[in-house]
């Protein structure tokens, strides 16, 4: 018994061992980041390594002072926020209907929306300005919003589409048994029951609304619209040359909300990615 509870012990800390190195290979980049972001840019740029780094807050004092920082983190959340929020209203009746319904053409009218998705973005990123500008609408978030919501609905429908597809039908004949409507079922069995899809979509979508350069930078023609990508940008460049520890400072408080949401969600979202499969 005590050989048992031995090797038992044994395999849980080689198995602790494992995931903490894990652990640390995914979180170096990350750190390394940080501490580049606050040295002193002089010892970025020098050709041999500095192992043991003064700290400096220059950088820090850059983004507060120069750059409003603040204002273009509000605009990522506010414009990746709101551009979920609409994929998800627009997607989750839509992935219903197609995963559902019988009609003529419900495979097509599936595969039709994936395929929009596989179009290179260049290539309406002209008339996409024309439009907002028209409408009155460009250089704003709302833009930058409807834009990402665009961009991601149509992986959004195919993926929640996929999980619904898993859902037994019997759930729903006996909910229509007792009386139950379609949007009653939507709500009080389909939503719940694929609810790790939903939020495995919805990360999905905000991780690629983050990453979208092309028409951030199109729409979003000054400062008062700028996203963290944009901001970023600015400065790999100028009189100054390539400010590394903004640049790495800036990457790393990009990066820290969509941290902060896949750890609160987490439990959801490893639950999301093994359940079920994508179905054609």
């Amino acid at each position: 018994m005590a050989s048992v509870r031995r090797d038992r012990s044994e395999r849980l800390w080689l198995r602790y061992l494992i995931l903490g190195s894990w652990a640390i290979v995914c979180l170096a980049p990350m750190l390394w980041f940080l501490t580049i972001g606050f040295r002193p840019r002089t010892e970025i740029i020098v050709p041999h390594p500095i192992y043991w780094p003064s700290w400096s807050l220059d950088a820090w004092r850059l983004l507060v002072s120069d750059w409003p920082i603040a204002s273009y983190l509000r605009n990522s959340v506010v414009a990746v926020a709101g551009s979920v929020v609409i994929d998800l209203v627009l997607a989750i009746p839509a992935a219903y209907a197609l995963s559902r319904y019988e009609f003529r053409g419900r495979e097509d009218i599936g595969f039709y929306i994936l395929s929009t998705r596989m179009m290179a973005p260049a290539i309406v990123a002209v008339p996409i300005f024309f439009l907002f500008k028209n409408i009155g609408l460009l250089d704003t978030v709302w833009a930058l919003m409807l834009v990402y919501a665009a961009i991601n609905l149509s992986l959004v429908t195919w993926i929640i589409r996929s999980y619904m597809l898993d859902i037994p039908k019997e759930l729903e004949d006996a909910a229509r048994t007792d009386g139950a409507g379609d949007l009653t079922i939507l709500r009080e069995i389909i939503i719940p029951a694929c609810l790790p899809g939903i939020i495995t979509a919805a990360v999905i979508a905000a991780i690629f609304a983050i990453n979208e350069f092309l028409f951030t930078l199109l729409i979003a023609s000054t400062s008062k619209a700028y996203t963290m990508s944009v901001a970023l940008a600015n400065f790999t460049g100028g009189s100054d040359g390539i400010i590394y520890n903004a640049i790495a400072l800036v990457s790393f408080l990009a990066f820290v909300p969509i941290l902060i949401v896949v750890i609160l969600i987490q439990k959801h979202l490893s639950r999301g990615l093994t359940m079920g499969a994508v179905k054609g």
